[in-house]
């Protein structure tokens, strides 16, 4: 079940947000318009713009404007993954070809541009200085966060701390952003607004934790993408960190070598130590610590079936296959 299937009140909604984002796309040069509707309609969860929707609707809201709010917050997310895969030099995702596969690096770099840039004309329609500042200062976070995990590729000594203020600020800031702008909408309470940006905070880094735990778990048709995809690219996520803290010299000189070189060589060998030190179940425990924070805030929001499909969703993101 995909997660705008649990509550029938929201999908009406989510309909209309899909709709909006393809009737959104429009440009007059023909490849900008082929490869935004190539990435939007690659088969996501949406996950990010039902938060706005679900924020909005716990919070009361009774317009409109949570519809194109939950398209700018997707066409952002679009631009993320477009220049991602570009650094990345990732050739899968969402089982598919990515656009930089399939049409180049530079493509795929000016595309995701025009979606943020799209993102923001949008914004203006909206017409709310606050959800505006909202979401400029989390486009700034999610940059600085791509910039510094850059600079943490092929570190073999990140620590733990910086691991997370990487995934804070590429990640979860977008989830912090979309919950908390729809309770903006709503014009509600200063402790329901921040009741959704602790909850969308804390849901962002158990989703990535579990992304990141599934490099080293799942097949290539379950995740959507190469398994050890973040080994191959020198990535020092949680598992890595975890198995280098917990093993022998041996084994964290192995790892640490991997890190340094990137590639898929040594995979079988890693895997076996990020299984054998514990370091899967010790990445599983931090999702669920996150996931049950963003419960936990969701106590402030008055009972009702929205709330109840926030505290779902933070259950099925750290129980998920991809």
């Amino acid at each position: 079940m995909q997660p705008h299937q649990l509550n029938p009140e929201i999908e009406p909604q989510f309909e209309a947000v899909n709709d909006y984002i393809i009737n959104h796309l429009g440009s007059t040069v023909p490849l900008v318009e082929k490869i935004g509707h190539y990435i939007v309609e690659s088969g996501g969860k949406r996950l990010r713009p039902l938060l706005v929707l679900l924020g909005a609707n716990a919070c009361g809201y009774q317009g409109q404007h949570h519809i194109p709010l939950a398209a700018i917050i997707e066409f952002i997310h679009t631009a993320t993954l477009l220049h991602d895969d570009v650094v990345d030099n990732s050739e899968l995702r969402r089982g598919k070809d990515t656009a930089n596969a399939r049409w180049g690096n530079a493509p795929s770099v000016l595309v995701g541009d025009f979606l943020y840039s799209r993102a923001f004309q949008v914004m203006v329609e909206i017409g709310s200085m606050e959800v505006m500042r909202v979401i400029a200062d989390a486009t700034n976070v999610i940059a600085e966060g791509e910039v510094l995990q850059l600079l943490n590729c092929k570190n073999p000594d990140t620590s733990e701390e910086a691991y997370m203020q990487v995934i804070l600020g590429k990640t979860a800031t977008l989830f912090e952003a979309a919950a908390e702008t729809g309770a903006i909408l709503a014009d509600s309470s200063a402790q329901a607004r921040e009741a959704l940006r602790l909850y969308g905070r804390h849901l962002g880094i158990a989703f990535q934790l579990v992304d990141d735990l599934m490099d080293y778990l799942s097949s290539a048709e379950e995740m959507g993408k190469n398994v050890g995809d973040d080994l191959a690219e020198g990535k020092p996520t949680l598992p890595l960190i975890q198995a280098m803290k917990a093993g022998n010299e041996d084994e964290r000189q192995l790892i640490r070598q991997c890190i340094r070189a990137g590639g898929l060589d040594d995979l079988q060998p890693v895997l076996d130590i990020v299984h054998r030190t514990g370091a899967i179940d010790y990445t599983k425990a931090a999702a669920q610590r996150e996931a049950d924070r963003a419960v936990a805030a969701l106590e402030a929001l008055p009972a009702s079936s929205f709330r109840d499909t926030l505290e779902q969703i933070a259950e099925l993101a750290v129980n998920r296959s991809r």
